[in-house]
């Protein structure tokens, strides 16, 4: 199994997952965060066609996650999985869309991957994060969450890859130009993970198998890399497990997931 990211941030977000098993190869997005033709850059960059797109999974209806995922879909016939909720907050015509609905606890086959979706803290309608198998690896995702429920950390367990959202510093928020009402969303329980919540989740996550963590979702204005690299590599064994961060501009390369 391998994962790339073709950004991260709140300007755009997808995230590839791939297996290759023989001469076949399952690729699964999650997101559609970027125009159209963005997409097809980024996608053209990471080396993938939009015709090698098995599925398109949404977390939730945030244009930067489902910006194009309409257009992206119908112009390539690819299905397309999102809750209820989501599919009605997003509210245009799915016509000619092959969509098909999760909820939270739902796993669902991808040609040669197992997509589970797990519900999250957001200011969303019904906001999903999912993890990924192929039956021998699972990699995991955890953006767009306020808080981190035992329901989560049981989803989590056991990964051998997470990207986990380090969206924002808690001095630099408290310090930043944002209006009061911003800051008090961004840190609720309905808005992101800080670089501390983060890296608190982390220690205490049952990671006997992690062997890859990756920063995500890092704001630009109240967040810097480096303190999401040092918050995340301070909470892991960094002899064992291998940090990192993805970025809105170029997201992270493909790497290998193994266990």
């Amino acid at each position: 199994m391998k994962a790339t990211s073709l950004g991260s941030g709140s300007k755009g977000n997808a995230l590839l997952v791939s297996v290759r098993e023989g001469l076949t190869e399952t690729t699964v997005m999650f997101d559609c965060g970027f125009g159209i033709r963005e997409m097809q850059r980024r996608l053209e960059r990471a080396r993938c066609h939009p015709e090698q797109v098995s599925a398109l999974v949404v977390t939730h209806e945030h244009g930067d996650h489902a910006r194009s995922v309409l257009p992206f879909a119908r112009r390539y016939q690819i299905p397309v999985w999102m809750s209820e909720g989501t599919f009605r907050a997003i509210g245009k015509d799915f016509s000619g869309v092959d969509l098909h609905f999760c909820r939270d606890g739902d796993s669902f086959p991808v040609r040669d991957l197992l997509v589970s979706a797990f519900a999250v803290s957001h200011d969303a309608r019904e906001p999903l994060q999912f993890h990924v198998t192929d039956g021998s690896v699972k990699f995991a995702m955890l953006t767009d969450t306020g808080q981190v429920t035992t329901s989560i950390r049981d989803a989590l367990s056991g990964c051998n890859a997470l990207m986990l959202e380090c969206n924002y510093d808690d001095d630099m928020l408290e310090r930043s130009s944002y209006p009061f009402i911003v800051r008090r969303r961004i840190g609720s329980v309905y808005g992101h993970l800080s670089n501390r919540c983060a890296a608190d989740f982390l220690s205490g996550l049952d990671n006997a198998c992690l062997t890859k963590v990756i920063g995500a979702h890092l704001s630009e204005t109240n967040n810097l890399p480096e303190l999401a690299l040092k918050s995340l590599s301070d909470a892991v064994d960094i002899d064992r497990v291998a940090v990192t961060v993805a970025g809105q501009a170029s997201g992270f390369e493909w790497m290998e997931i193994s266990g």
